[in-house]
Formats: structure tokens, sequence, C-alpha cells
């Protein structure tokens, strides 16, 4: 069993913003499978559960705001019993540019506090990760710009990522990181 979690912040003024990429990317993963997420409170997450090919799959939007994130993550992995190994995280990066995306098998929470707080509450950096771009940062703190809106420019630039992040997230349910690495970064 596989789980893959979009990370972002719940509620309609958060919906374009730029820390909401994961939950956009999840979405439409979600969306080209034919499905939807339902609200589980036990587990602090938005869930739906399927068969992607032959693997049983979890995606997951945490209810839990970004800085919490962590909390729904491993209350899913601790009710379905799925190591990290089997966990892909999506979530918006500032040091990558906008209409970029880069896999990672693992690393340090680069200042994300959605990312962070999936280590922390995980006990590891060892978890795969999908960061998709959001920058370049202007002179503004890192805290308010997430929050900002996408222009509509941004949005249209935004739609061919979000496309080929759900190509990479399918590429890698079916190859594994190291060759999903190799065709999409």
């Amino acid at each position: 069993m596989k789980l893959v979690v979009g990370l972002g912040n719940i509620g309609e003024k958060y919906f374009f913003t730029r820390h909401n990429v994961g939950f956009m990317v999840v979405d439409k993963f979600v969306m080209s499978q034919n499905i939807s997420f339902k609200e589980d409170k036990k587990l602090k997450c938005f869930i739906t559960k399927f068969k992607f090919g032959d693997e049983d799959l979890i995606v997951i939007k945490p209810t839990t705001f970004m800085n919490l994130s962590g909390e729904a993550v491993q209350l899913v992995m601790n009710y379905y019993k799925i190591s990290p190994d089997n966990v892909l995280v999506i979530y918006d990066d500032l040091s990558l540019e906008l209409g970029k995306m880069r896999f990672r098998a693992n690393g340090s929470d680069g200042g994300h506090n959605g990312i962070k707080s999936v280590i922390k509450c995980v006990g590891t950096s060892d978890i795969a990760r999908l960061k998709i771009g959001i920058g370049p940062q202007p002179p503004i703190p890192s805290e308010v710009f997430v929050l900002k809106n996408f222009t509509s420019e941004q949005l249209d630039e935004l739609k061919s990522v979000i496309k080929k992040a759900v190509s990479g997230i399918e590429f890698y349910l079916e190859n594994g990181m190291q060759k999903t690495q190799n065709s999409f970064n």
C-alpha cells in the first residue's frame, strides 16, 4: 500500500495560494481517476482509497493546516500500517521557479514548515517528495509570499506543471523514484 500526500491549507481563502500547490496536484490526480475525497475527522484529512494498477493507493489532504501536516500523515500511516518508504509528499518550493518541479528521494525540510512537520511526526527525512516551484520570491517575507494568490497568468503557467506532476506521480507509482528522477527532473 502506498500513500500520496498533498500539502496545503484548508478553506476557500487559501484555495489559489502558492502554499496550496500540493492540494492542487493531488486534486487533479484524484479527478483524473474519476474519484473524489471524503473527510475523515479521526485521521485529520480528506482521504480517498483506490487501486492504481496492482497497488492499493491512499491519497490525502491534511485538514490540520500546513504547519501540523505531519499529524495527519502519521495518523494515516499508523492506521493503514504504511512504512515511510511507501509515502510521497507533494508541496510548494520557494527555491524552484514557477513552472519547475523536482522529485527527491529524501532530504531536509528546506525551511518548509509542512514537510518539517511530516519529518518530525514520521521520525525520518527519508520520505519521497515532489516539490513544485512557486518562486522566485519577491523581497517580502516567505510566510507572506506563500499565502498570496497566484495571478491569473501564473495560474495558466501552473496548469501545465500540475498536469506534468500528475504524469510524474503515475510514473513514480509504476516505476519508483530513480527512474522518475531520471525522466522528470
